[in-house]
């Protein structure tokens, strides 16, 4: 495909990008920042389309992509490193209680439990409540996605059942 076709066929599905950015992510400005990152990057790799594939999904690939990176940028910019020396206030609001003696001394005894169970429960849990998606999970433990989510169920479940005297009535 010539460069010109090429260009003709990005420009002609600039509106269907800018909704499919938009539906991303749910604000103009940043749809439109999205539209044109994903333009610069397809014309940068121009190179690596391959005639008679689906162009639209090629670009509309390339789009998800870009956002999901900007995402997890994102997220990494925002995390909150603990720097305490028992790491157990990570994120905690002020009110939370668990700046009290009681609350401290309950926290250590979670994660205690936590790390009492098996590998295969502890590690998708942990990695759960450190905000890692299923698929995530699944990807970095090479483990299907319905193991995973059994697993955090049943890590769950072995909380409530060991914490009971915690909760409140």
């Amino acid at each position: 495909m010539s460069s010109k076709a090429f260009e003709a066929k990005l420009l002609a599905i600039q509106d269907n990008l800018l909704n499919f950015a938009y539906l991303l992510t749910s604000n103009r400005d940043d749809a439109c920042d999205l539209l044109q990152d994903t333009t610069l990057k397809v014309l940068d790799n121009e190179d690596k389309y391959i005639d008679n594939t689906n162009f639209k999904g090629w670009v509309f690939t390339i789009m998800r992509n870009i956002f999901i990176n900007n995402y997890r940028k994102m997220v990494r910019a925002n995390t909150v490193v603990d720097r305490t020396e028992d790491l157990y206030h990570l994120s905690m609001p002020q009110n939370s209680g668990f700046d009290t003696p009681e609350g401290s001394i309950a926290m250590k005894e979670i994660h205690q439990l936590i790390d009492s169970f098996a590998d295969e429960l502890r590690i998708p849990f942990s990695m759960h409540l450190a905000g890692y998606k299923y698929a995530e999970i699944a990807e970095a433990t090479g483990t299907p996605i319905g193991t995973i989510k059994s697993r955090i169920f049943f890590a769950r479940k072995r909380l409530q059942t060991e914490l009971r005297d915690y909760r409140s009535e």
